[in-house]
């Protein structure tokens, strides 16, 4: 019966647990993080900028009206000029259409579409990097509960010599420092737990901040990513400089301020314009007036504005290119050292484990030998922390591989 019971509890803890992977995670964030949603806010004001600035190809409509309660008339009478105070009024209407101003506005317009794709981007390049920081957090969880279930052991394991080694002194083939010592050794191994436990709580603690939502005790995590192998035959190089969006961002800058750099000059050169209107007017007399015509406006002197606006976008282009330069210094400098992390990773991954298994190996054989007496108190709790110490590499050596891996998909900009 009581075996019933227990099957019966276990189903009903496995079903009501559920896995929360990492693309879960992921698109969690991704949803509910408040910077998302400012990126996309940026976007949508992006494009009323383009809107704003496609608007000057559009023909400008204007509708004017004025009433004058008085308004002193000069009109001639034999030869000479009378004046006379009346009301009176108008209302009309004038458009202005652009014809050419020698590729300013064209310029201004692309520059804007230019905006629009950088602040896409933008949004981009801040998703891969959430994206990073929860792989981080929750390969950490993944790593922390590893390490709480092997401290587990730890405990139980030493709690176990500590038993013994009580029972060892009441046969008198074990002294009290035996005994004392394992004790000492427990106290260590609750410690160790309680440090690990903590980790797991704030690891877990901050990502459910970044999903905005409560992870449970339940939960569980998938462990297969963390001991993924890197994969070192592509030209991992070329295609970080190909796909990373900070370097796409400063690409999109320097043409944006080479197109308004090529609008400010264009400045210089004025524009063409269609004009018309039409007004009723009515004073001393009443009737209609009529134009439609073209104009040329070009700038002979504005204090300099014209050229220290061409001059500032044109600076603007050149620190845009050496912000560039720059980028890609730095990110060919972190890629390196990524790779060559990844290559001591993996020999310190194999490492660990032939020292785990030899560390086992030996422990059993000093279980045993201390059972008969043939091994002391301290070769023992050696032995022992050289399977701890092996386990925990292990994991950590797992855990850095990882963090390098995901670091390298964050400069590639994949989520």
């Amino acid at each position: 019966m009581k075996k019933i019971i227990l099957l019966s509890l276990l189903s009903i803890s496995l079903f009501s647990s559920e896995t929360l992977t990492l693309q879960e995670s992921v698109a969690k964030v991704l949803q509910n993080y408040p910077d998302v949603k400012t990126f996309k806010l940026k976007i949508k004001q992006s494009e009323a900028s383009y809107d704003s600035a496609f608007s000057a190809y559009l023909p400008e409509i204007n509708l004017q009206a004025q009433y004058n309660v008085t308004q002193t008339f000069v009109f001639p009478v034999n030869g000479s000029f009378n004046t006379l105070d009346d009301s009176g009024w108008n209302a009309g209407v004038n458009l202005k259409q652009k014809v050419w101003d020698f590729s300013k506005t064209s310029s201004k317009v692309s520059a804007s579409r230019v905006d629009k794709e950088i602040s896409e981007l933008s949004l981009k390049e801040l998703q891969s990097l959430l994206s990073f920081k929860v792989k981080t957090l929750y390969e950490l969880m993944v790593v922390q509960s590893q390490a709480i279930e092997v401290r587990k052991k730890d405990l139980q394991t030493k709690e176990a010599y500590y038993e013994q080694s009580l029972a060892l002194v009441k046969q008198g083939l074990k002294t009290e420092a035996d005994a004392n010592r394992f004790l000492s050794s427990v106290y260590v191994a609750k410690d160790n737990l309680s440090i690990a436990v903590t980790s797991y709580k704030k690891a877990k603690r901050s990502l459910s901040l970044y999903m905005n939502e409560e992870i449970t005790d339940e939960v569980l995590l998938e462990d297969a990513f963390l001991r993924r192998e890197f994969d070192t035959d592509i030209d991992t190089q070329k295609e970080v400089l190909e796909a990373n969006y900070n370097l796409q961002i400063e690409s999109k800058n320097i043409e944006k301020n080479l197109l308004l750099h090529k609008s400010a000059k264009a400045a210089h050169y004025g524009s063409i314009d269609v004009v018309a209107s039409y007004n009723h007017i009515d004073t001393l007399n009443a009737y209609d007036s009529k134009l439609a015509g073209i104009t040329l406006n070009i700038p002979l002197y504005s204090g300099g504005r014209v050229s220290a606006e061409a001059q500032r976008a044109q600076i603007g282009a050149q620190i845009s290119q050496e912000q560039k330069n720059s980028r890609e210094l730095a990110l060919k400098e972190e890629l390196s050292n990524l790779l060559l992390d990844i290559q001591r990773y993996n020999k310190t991954v194999a490492a660990k484990q032939a020292q785990l298994s030899a560390a086992k190996s030996t422990k059993d054989v000093l279980d045993g030998r201390y059972r008969e007496g043939l091994s002391t108190y301290i070769e023992v709790l050696d032995a022992t922390s050289l399977v701890l110490n092996a386990e925990l590499g292990l994991l950590e050596a797992y855990y850095s591989r990882a963090l390098s891996i995901d670091r390298i998909d964050y400069l590639k900009g994949k989520i």
